[in-house]
């Protein structure tokens, strides 16, 4: 009978134990806890802050839903006081495995430390690969991740931990793709329109979108200064011509000066193929005139100063001003309008029914995205302003040749634009 009743008295804390060994619907972190095993480091367990699947959470559950069970359906708490008769040899065991998961949380928490000034460079290789920054953040959550969960795994013996973090990341990318189309701008799929055209819109089109200057932050720790001209919105719609492989193949040796031995182990292919597909890839370049160098580029304070040239005559809704600063081959496009205009002419008369139609009243906001100035334009409604388009352009030395305006909600989202501002030009609540 002792015996029953110590098997009697086990069975309901085994039972507790095995559901919280299963996680019951708690998540990483409870599923952590009940193995006592450490738990992810905060940034890696954050979901990323435009991730697609929290927004498809919150509709589905409303706003705050994280997943798992509802608030107060969890498991049942442990009774208070001592163990059960017979479970010291156990509770003993407890002990052994805490002290051994406090060594591994350590090592854990070293490892992520390594790799988390990686991201920037990461996330710029996502964005050229993807050509989303939304998606971009998503694949370096998941890649950061997968290294973590696989840190065991990684032998410094073998190669470095840059080039196994873009092995992780060029894999989750590739899967990525397999599901996606390409994402391009309008100059890429039809011919240009006359100006005065009615606009066409493709909703149901991925688009190129911009990448936030803000989001690359610094540096990362190997001393790569991530290269501007690389993430041009005009050489990110060029990569969006290749294949998956070429694309990839094209950015490891080129941009990021990888050999085509490291490349080869980073795509999981040989030599010959990697050369194969980067010779491929520069006759898809080359046809589609683009190319990450830009010759002649002014500074940085240069194109600022054209920029807000550009800014003023907008604001006063002065067209002939515009038109001096265009190059005379000037592009605008705005998807998801799949309508484009080429020329200083066109350009122009486009401009004037622009402010015809939504007024001559505007507020304009710096921003600056894909190593390129840019602008928010906000126009007056009533006694404030509200978002109309986000403007990103490109300057050369001898104006700016290329407009482009982006009116997602997506991308508005990505650069932390408030949707109104009030008649001072402040954000509203």
């Amino acid at each position: 009978m002792l015996g029953h009743r110590r098997l009697s008295d086990a069975q309901p804390l085994r039972r507790r134990r095995h559901r919280a060994l299963l996680g019951h619907g708690q998540g990483v972190l409870e599923l952590a806890k009940a193995h006592r095993l450490p738990s992810p480091p905060a940034w890696l367990r954050s979901t990323p802050r435009h991730s697609s699947y929290r927004q498809r959470l919150h509709r589905a559950h409303g706003p705050g839903y994280s997943g798992g069970r509802p608030r107060g359906t969890g498991r049942r708490p442990r009774p208070a006081g001592p163990p059960g008769p017979g479970l010291g040899p156990w509770v003993s065991g407890t002990r052994q495995r805490r002290r051994g998961a406090d060594v591994t949380a350590a090592r854990g928490e070293g490892f992520a430390r390594r790799i988390e000034p990686y991201r920037s460079e990461l996330l710029a290789y996502c964005y050229r690969m993807l050509g989303s920054a939304h998606d971009a953040e998503d694949l370096v959550q998941d890649t950061c991740l997968r290294a973590w969960r696989a840190r065991e795994q990684y032998d410094e013996t073998r190669g470095s931990l840059r080039t196994w973090l873009y092995r992780i990341a060029t894999n989750v990318c590739l899967t990525a793709l397999e599901a996606r189309g390409r994402r391009p701008l309008p100059s890429g799929l039809v011919a240009a329109s006359e100006p005065l055209s009615p606009l066409v819109s493709r909703e149901n089109t991925a688009w190129l979108q911009p990448m936030p200057d803000s989001l690359l932050g610094a540096a990362d720790p190997a001393g790569t200064v991530i290269e501007r001209s690389s993430l041009r919105l005009a050489f990110a719609a060029v990569l969006q011509h290749l294949s998956a492989r070429q694309r990839g193949a094209l950015i490891l040796r080129e941009v990021l000066g990888f050999s085509a031995a490291e490349a080869a182990d980073i795509l999981g292919t040989t030599v010959a193929s990697v050369n194969s597909s980067l010779q491929r890839a520069r006759a898809r370049v080359k046809e589609f005139g683009g190319g990450h160098e830009q010759a002649g580029e002014p500074s940085t304070a240069e194109q600022r100063a054209w920029i807000d040239r550009y800014m003023k005559a907008f604001e006063r809704a002065d067209v002939e001003g515009i038109q001096r600063l265009l190059t005379d081959d000037v592009i605008m496009e705005m998807p998801p309008v799949i309508n484009w205009f080429a020329g200083r002419g066109g350009y122009g008369l486009f401009m004037e029914w622009v402010f015809e139609h939504a007024g001559t009243d505007w507020s304009l906001k710096p921003v600056a995205a894909n190593g390129q100035p840019g602008f928010a334009a906000y126009r007056r409604v009533g006694e404030g302003y509200e978002l109309h388009t986000l403007q990103i352009l490109t300057v050369t030395t001898a104006g700016i040749s290329r407009n482009s305006v982006f009116r997602e909600a997506e991308v508005f989202a990505s650069f932390g634009l408030a949707a109104r501002l009030d008649a001072q030009g402040l954000p509203t609540a």
